[in-house]
């Protein structure tokens, strides 16, 4: 049964947190538009793109940082309480720290089901909006996308290769594809070049040669160009490194499972997304046992020192949460080790911060 301080604390809690996700919102949008107002003006972007982008910049912006606000919401409005002696007065009245902490929890699992909601149903969509907004109108480079010594499985017999991609050319070099028939190979398809003809939509390849495996023999044919039709399309010869980030839970678990069978190179980013929609929100509980650990007592310095604190651990949070999204890109590291490892080792700076602060 709650108290009425255990309300007044859950009711500090939630306003402080979203009045600073109001207050630091609108600044980030601010310094977004100062930093991208000539390119709207050079690609003559429409107004009504611009404010669809700022409505899906909102969501990802804020689903990239809450982490932060949330910490350095619960340092603020603790810090005030401490510095107001209301602490002391709470346990002195014979209500342990573990007691005086449940509030903080029920706020935090409220928050920690907000921030879950969101980021299985809302940002993902969100996240479509910004990276295509992006793409469309701010920055085309390779960053997003998978351009060079792409080889995937498009269904249960065909593996296809391409060892580069021009996105503005829709064309692709060193074009194979491997036909099975179980695990003996029909046929196999070479091209200099590949290319999406729209006019036509076809398939130009350039420089075409096939190899057809008989059983005693073997034709060869050869043309120096051919207009064909193949069990893909030309996307999927340079797929999204975002593409796990717009779809909802239902359809990133199918993603995933596509993406294993066809062999996908970046099967590793995609599981770190889905880790991630739990890990994250369950951030939420471990950041808050920190921040109440460290800012429940008066300190000399008074609030600006917990602050200094909270700013710095925040963005180590954030640090280690992208570094080792990196790792699992870049080297062999699981998936489930780059999205579980960080919240591990802020799990264990908050158990020795709570065991001193019991003291």
């Amino acid at each position: 049964m709650l108290k009425k301080i255990d309300l007044y604390i859950i009711k500090r809690y939630l306003a402080t947190f979203f009045v600073m996700l109001l207050l630091f919102i609108p600044i980030g949008i601010m310094v977004d538009v100062a930093e991208k107002i000539d390119k709207f003006k050079e690609k003559e972007v429409p107004l009504d793109a611009i404010i669809d982008y700022y409505f899906d910049f909102m969501w990802y912006f804020g689903n990239l940082l809450y982490p932060i606000f949330l910490f350095l919401a619960i340092i603020w409005f603790t810090s005030k309480l401490a510095n107001n002696s209301e602490i002391i007065a709470i346990l002195s009245s014979g209500i342990s720290f573990n007691r005086y902490l449940r509030p903080f929890i029920v706020a935090a699992a409220f928050v920690s089901f907000l921030a879950f909601l969101a980021g299985m149903f809302i940002v993902p969509k969100a996240s479509k909006g910004f990276n295509e907004f992006t793409y469309k109108y701010i920055s085309r480079t390779n960053n997003d996308r998978v351009t060079s010594n792409l080889y995937k499985q498009i269904n249960d017999n065909e593996f296809i290769y391409v060892s580069g991609y021009n996105q503005t050319r829709k064309r692709a070099t060193d074009f194979t594809l491997e036909h099975f028939d179980g695990e003996e190979m029909k046929f196999k398809i070479f091209s200099q070049t590949i290319r999406w003809v729209e006019k036509d939509s076809v398939f130009r390849l350039i420089n075409y040669r096939k190899r057809t495996f008989l059983e005693n023999n073997e034709l060869y044919e050869q043309q120096n160009l051919k207009d064909t039709l193949f069990d893909f399309e030309i996307q999927d010869l340079t797929p999204l490194n975002y593409k796990a980030e717009t779809l909802s839970l239902k359809k990133l678990n199918e993603f995933i499972s596509e993406e294993e069978r066809s062999g996908s190179p970046l099967i590793d980013i995609h599981l770190l997304v889905r880790h991630k929609r739990y890990s994250i929100p369950l951030s939420v509980f471990i950041l808050t046992i920190i921040a109440v650990a460290v800012s429940s007592f008066k300190r000399r310095g008074g609030m600006g020192v917990n602050l200094a604190f909270g700013i710095i651990a925040g963005f180590t949070f954030i640090f280690f949460d992208k570094i080792f999204g990196v790792l699992v890109d870049k080297t062999d590291l699981s998936p489930a080790i780059g999205a579980w490892l960080p919240l591990g080792i802020f799990g264990i700076l908050g158990i020795v911060l709570l065991s001193y602060a019991k003291r």
